[in-house]
């Protein structure tokens, strides 16, 4: 439950500027993201106003468009709930991810300069260091960061548009296998900057439909592991 409090520094300052309603909604997503706020988890207006440093009537806003969004399941009588994804949800975003990124591997192998290519050595490097680091946040975040410059890399609108749409959800999958995917996942990426330096596009798309895959399955097999 909430009232057990949420981890020491995850509750955001509510600092940028906008409508309030927006910066709560942006704030409550990150923490269900992060999975500060975790699936199953009872969402309590007060204590979330309380927390935020805000009225409840803004929460209660972001908690209605979250749960419009299926981040949050408003339950009659009972209130509101982090949403439990199924695993069929997962597997049906996670598919569709890799049907994306395999595109966007092949488009940046295509056209990528050594500035790109050494940007994805930047971030593989800063992902390496979270791995060594045990730092599961670090890790989350740098791979978002590396696959969102390949989708940048792949220098399509279209195809950077649609995967902007599933690109939180990606990291709400990834964040409970980061630790277990560890540094398999990033040498992997380390196979597909390879690929893209030497504008293999068959290769590039192969490393990460393969990645991303590997990615699903652990997903899927994380009970058992």
């Amino acid at each position: 439950m909430l009232s057990r409090g949420l981890p020491n520094g995850a509750v955001p300052k509510l600092e940028r500027p906008g409508p309030l309603r927006e910066r709560v909604y942006e704030a409550l997503l990150e923490l269900i993201t992060t999975r500060a706020l975790r699936p199953g988890q009872h969402l309590v207006e007060s204590e979330l106003a309380g927390q935020l440093g805000v009225s409840r009537q803004p929460v209660r806003e972001a908690l209605q468009r979250l749960n419009t969004e299926g981040w949050v399941d408003l339950r009659p009588a009972q209130g509101a709930f982090v949403h439990e994804p199924t695993e069929e949800e997962a597997d049906q975003l996670l598919t569709v991810r890799t049907l994306l990124e395999a595109e966007a591997a092949r488009l940046a192998a295509a056209g990528t300069d050594a500035a790109g290519v050494a940007a994805l050595e930047d971030l593989c490097a800063k992902g390496e260091r979270a791995v060594l680091d045990d730092d599961v946040d670090g890790a989350v975040a740098a791979n978002a960061e590396f696959h969102a410059k390949v989708m940048e890399l792949a220098g399509n609108a279209v195809l950077s548009e649609l995967a902007a749409q599933v690109d939180r959800r990606v990291r709400w999958y990834y964040t409970p296998v980061a630790r277990q995917r560890g540094k398999q996942s990033w040498i992997e990426h380390r196979e597909l900057i390879a690929a893209i330096t030497a504008g293999d596009e068959h290769g590039a798309t192969a490393v990460m439909r393969a990645h991303t895959e590997h990615t699903r399955r652990t997903y899927h097999d994380r009970e058992r592991s």
